[in-house]
């Protein structure tokens, strides 16, 4: 008898298979006993009738605690009326390991419980079907860029200065000497840029925001692409198609995982490139039209992001910020003073999801931003080599896995987009 998956099992119809996976919960009517096992790949039903299973598994089957480790044989069949539109009719069970008392019964759980456990609450239906749809938009964004002739090629964790700032750095004793866990790859992703042309590094990203909102974790994963010989409107134009992609990839591929949300998906299959583009004063006026306050020359919190981004069905893109309001490397517009930047939000209140625009290629000009900053110019001279050999213009963004998962998914909290979060005063389990 093979051994097959579930998401598989529609291949299966008629035949009798193994399915080697859980206890998801169970429940009886006279005789006939329901068994919901997954696999990792999916959920099934599993029918056992007493005339149907053997005897030894069908009584086994009273003794199964949530959770229990099982391998079941039987018949698959279609039926209309279940999730995947097959189940399977049970001939046989048996228990791997069956231990009683799994800490996440069936009853509500709080938050905090819930992410005490967060080793066993990826297990729930819809924590399996968030981190699956996760996995699909992280293959899909490297696909997509791939598919463009980008190198991955990653950036280091420890970093001797700040990328986005000084107040956010975790700092680490290093052999002695103080460093910080990366802000950011992208500086690196510049120099790998003017060395590769088209390049992304990916990886886990670290800020030190003492901050508690849902969108905002202390350990999170970035997607980083640089190009050289480009600017602002190419790196718009790289982001939008990474991000429509990776919709509908998910609405083509992980169609069972929303529906397992509930997800209503109307605003992500009418999701069409290119987004709306609107100018830093136009987007500050339409914050205090909608009720929240905020004046020229201040970046967007939370408020003001949620408001906007609720002001619109689809993503849009938020460009020439003040240099106030961006990072020291960031390129002025020379005819305004702003920068060459955007932000790339979502709709329906989830907020920014990239963050990009031209980095400054002229040595004067950078040197000039790291000193009116009070930046140490000594931990930036291998950024400065950038421009003193070979420079050019260059540009690329960051997209933030979990918020872009939050969005597809439709759940409010980044903390459930990623396997195992770290948030202020959690670093458990």
């Amino acid at each position: 008898m093979k051994w097959v998956y579930i998401e598989d099992i529609h291949k299966y119809e008629g035949q009798e298979v193994e399915l080697r996976g859980w206890l998801h919960n169970k429940r009886s009517s006279g005789r006939i006993k329901f068994l919901m096992i997954r696999d990792g790949t999916g959920f099934i039903q599993g029918v056992a009738a007493e005339k149907d299973t053997d005897d030894e598994g069908f009584a086994l089957i009273n003794d199964l605690n949530q959770e229990a480790s099982i391998v079941v044989r039987g018949s698959v069949h279609r039926e209309q009326r279940a999730p995947t539109g097959y189940e399977l009719s049970v001939r046989s069970i048996e228990a791997i390991q069956n231990k009683e008392g799994y800490p996440i019964s069936p009853k509500s759980h709080g938050v905090d419980f819930l992410l005490g456990n967060r080793h066993l609450w990826v297990r729930s239906s819809k924590q399996w079907a968030v981190l699956r749809i996760r996995a699909e938009v992280v293959r899909s964004v490297q696909e997509y860029l791939w598919e463009k002739g980008f190198l991955q090629l990653d950036a280091p964790i420890f970093t001797p200065a700040a990328c986005e700032g000084t107040t956010t750095l975790f700092e680490v004793n290093y052999f002695g000497e103080p460093v910080y866990l990366s802000q950011s790859g992208q500086l690196y992703s510049e120099a790998t840029a003017l060395a590769f042309s088209r390049v992304y590094c990916f990886g886990p990203t670290f800020r030190a925001e003492k901050s508690k909102t849902r969108r905002h974790l202390t350990e999170f994963w970035q997607i980083e692409p640089e190009m050289a010989y480009a600017h602002l409107e190419d790196a718009m134009e790289l982001a939008e198609g990474m991000v429509g992609n990776a919709i509908h990839r998910v609405l083509e591929k992980r169609k069972e995982e929303l529906r397992t949300l509930d997800r209503d998906t109307t605003l992500l299959e009418s999701t069409i490139t290119p987004f709306p583009r609107i100018r830093y004063e136009e987007a500050v006026r339409r914050v205090n039209e909608l009720g929240e306050s905020m004046e020229y020359g201040d970046d967007f919190g939370a408020p003001q992001e949620t408001v906007l981004a609720m002001s619109f069905d689809t993503p849009f893109m938020i460009t020439h910020f003040p240099i106030d309001v961006k990072a020291f490397y960031m390129r002025k517009d020379s005819e305004t003073g702003d920068t060459l930047s955007f932000d790339l939000l979502a709709p329906e209140g989830y907020g920014e999801i990239v963050g990009g625009g031209e980095r400054e290629f002229d040595i004067k000009e950078l040197e000039k931003s790291i000193e009116s900053r009070e930046l140490p110019m000594e931990a930036f001279q291998w950024y400065l080599d950038l421009r003193r050999f070979g420079s050019v213009p260059h540009a690329g963004f960051g997209l933030g896995i979990e918020r872009l998962v939050a969005w597809i998914c439709g759940i409010k909290h980044i903390r459930e987009t990623i396997p195992f979060p770290r948030m202020l005063g959690r670093v458990y389990p």
